[in-house]
C-alpha cells in the first residue's frame, strides 16, 4: 500500500493541519468550570427523571495493569489485589445517589464499559458490577451493551461473564500491530492473540466486533501500517475506529517520553497520508467512512444511521441515538442530562471521598444556554453528515463569515439551495474539525488541543 496526499491537500495540511477539538460534546470539555457541582448535578438528574425518558448509561473502570505511553484517558496503573473490588464498593455508592436523584428506575437503552481496562476486573467483579447495576436501573430495555477490551488482558472467561451479561458488541483496542511502533507505545500486543481472542468472541455471541486504531504514533510508516490495516482487515471487524494520535504531553506527562526519546511523531502531511491510505484500504473493502474518524460495514446500524440522517456523536464517539441523556458513573465519568455537563471528580481519592461522605463527587460542568444548544446541534449536523437548522447560518453571520475561506478552499458549499444552507464537500470531511470549528462561540485563539489532523 501506497500512501499519498494529492498536491491539492499538502497547502490545505499545512494550513489548517494546527489544533482544534474533536467535539465530542460543545461546548467543548476544556471549558467545564466549578460553576457545577454535586447539587446541581442531582437536580439535572431529577428533572430528567420527572420528565419520564430513557438514558443511556456510561461506567467508567479506570485501571489498567501497564501504561501506555500514547494514552490521554484517565486511568490508574496499579496491580494492587483488591484495587477494582474497593472500586466498586464506591461505584455501589454512587449509583444509589444517582438512583436516588433520578427518583426512579430509569430505562436504560444503552450500557457502555469504558476506562481504563474494563477487563481489568475478573470475571466475577464484572458479575457484580452487572448486579448492582441492573439493582438500580432499569435493563429490561437495553438495545446495546458494548464493552471496551484490552486483547492483552482479556481472557475467554471475560467474554463469557460479559457475554452472560448481555455485551454483544465489543470493542478491541489494537493501535498498531507493528513491533516497533508496539515498542514505543509500550504496548506489546501480536496480531495472533488478538485473532484467538476474536474468534472466541464470535464464538460466545459478540455480535459486533470493533477494531480502535491510532494514527500519528512514533515511527509508523506507510509500508509498516499497510500491513496492520491487512491485518485488521482479516480480523472482520464490523466497525473500526482510526483516531488520530492526540499529543498532549501538557496534560499526559507520559507523552514526552517520545519527544525525550527522539521517536519521530509523523508530520501532519504524514499523518494525513496515513488515514487516506486507511481509508483506502476500508472503503475498498467495503465500509463505510461515517465521517472524521469511524468505518462501519454497509449492513452495521451505524452506516444504516448515516444513510438516514440519524446519526449520533457523544462522548463514546460515533454512535445511534437511544436518549437524550448520558448518565455517568465512575471517577472522571461525565453526564449529559437537562441540559447539564456534570463530570465527577478525575482524581481517584478524591472521588472516593464524596462518595464516602454521601454525596455526588462532580466538581465541574457546564449548563448549556440556548445558544449552546442550537450550536451544539449545528455542530452535530457537521459531525454525522445532517443538514444545519433552517435559518441558522441567517440568523449568525458570524458564522457565515468564518466559513467563507473554507468555501474557497472547495470544503463547503454556502446557498440557500444547500440543505440549511451549506454542504460539506467530500474533500471537506478530511476537515470535519476545522470546519465545526467556524460554529465554535467559545473557541479561544491559542487554546492548546490535540491536532486537527
Amino acid at each position: 500500500m501506497v500512501a499519498t496526499v494529492g498536491p491539492a491537500l499538502g497547502p490545505l495540511v499545512e494550513r489548517l493541519g494546527g489544533a482544534g477539538p474533536r467535539y465530542t460534546s460543545y461546548p467543548t470539555a476544556n471549558l467545564f468550570d466549578g460553576r457545577v457541582g454535586p447539587a446541581e448535578h442531582a437536580a439535572a438528574l431529577a428533572r430528567h427523571g420527572a420528565a419520564g425518558g430513557p438514558a443511556s448509561l456510561y461506567v467508567h473502570l479506570p485501571f489498567c495493569r501497564s501504561l501506555c505511553r500514547y494514552c490521554a484517558c484517565n486511568v490508574v496503573i496499579t496491580r494492587r489485589a483488591g484495587a477494582a473490588a474497593e472500586y466498586l464498593d464506591h461505584l455501589e455508592r454512587e449509583a444509589d445517589l444517582v438512583a436516588a436523584a433520578l427518583g426512579r428506575p430509569v430505562p436504560v437503552t444503552q450500557l457502555h464499559l469504558g476506562g481504563g481496562t474494563p477487563t481489568y476486573l475478573t470475571p466475577d467483579e464484572l458479575r457484580r458490577l452487572g448486579a448492582l447495576l441492573a439493582a438500580r436501573f432499569d435493563l429490561a430495555a437495553t438495545e446495546e451493551r458494548s464493552v471496551e477490551v484490552d486483547p492483552r488482558v482479556t481472557t475467554p472467561e471475560h467474554l463469557a461473564a460479559l457475554a452472560e451479561l448481555g455485551f454483544d458488541r465489543v470493542s478491541f483496542g489494537v493501535q498498531d500491530f507493528d513491533p516497533a511502533v508496539q515498542a514505543a507505545i509500550h504496548r506489546l500486543q501480536t496480531f495472533e492473540q488478538t485473532l484467538e481472542l476474536a474468534r472466541v468472541a464470535r464464538a460466545v455471541g459478540v455480535r459486533s466486533l470493533n477494531v480502535d486504531l491510532i494514527h500519528g504514533l512514533p515511527h509508523q510508516r506507510p509500508e509498516t501500517f499497510g500491513r496492520t490495516l491487512e491485518q485488521v482487515l482479516a480480523l472482520g471487524p464490523d466497525r473500526v475506529a482510526l483516531y488520530a494520535y492526540a499529543h498532549v504531553p501538557w496534560l499526559r506527562p507520559a507523552q514526552a517520553s517520545f519527544d525525550r526519546r527522539g521517536y519521530p511523531l509523523p508530520s501532519p502531511t504524514e499523518r494525513l497520508a496515513l488515514f487516506e491510505l486507511a481509508h483506502t484500504a476500508l472503503t475498498g473493502a467495503g465500509y463505510v467512512h461515517l465521517g472524521l474518524d469511524h468505518f462501519a460495514r454497509p449492513e452495521d446500524e451505524l452506516a444504516l444511521a448515516l444513510a438516514r440522517g440519524a446519526l449520533h456523536r457523544n462522548f463514546q464517539g460515533y454512535t445511534v441515538r437511544r436518549a437524550d441523556a448520558v448518565v455517568g458513573l465512575g471517577c472522571s465519568a461525565i453526564s449529559d442530562v437537562g441540559g447539564l455537563y456534570a463530570q465527577a471528580a478525575r482524581d481517584l481519592s478524591t472521588w472516593r471521598e464524596a462518595l464516602a461522605g454521601g454525596r455526588l463527587s462532580t466538581d465541574k460542568g457546564w449548563a448549556l444556554s440556548d445558544e449552546d444548544e442550537a450550536r451544539r446541534g449545528a455542530i452535530l449536523a457537521i459531525m454525522t453528515g445532517g443538514a444545519l437548522p433552517e435559518g441558522f447560518l441567517a440568523a449568525r453571520p458570524d458564522v457565515r463569515a468564518r466559513l467563507a475561506p473554507f468555501e474557497a478552499d472547495g470544503l463547503v458549499r454556502l446557498g440557500a439551495d444547500r440543505p440549511g444552507g451549506l454542504e460539506v464537500t467530500p474533500l471537506g470531511r478530511r476537515f470535519l474539525r476545522n470546519v465545526a470549528m467556524a460554529f465554535d462561540a467559545h473557541l479561544t485563539p491559542g487554546a492548546r488541543h490535540a491536532r486537527t489532523v
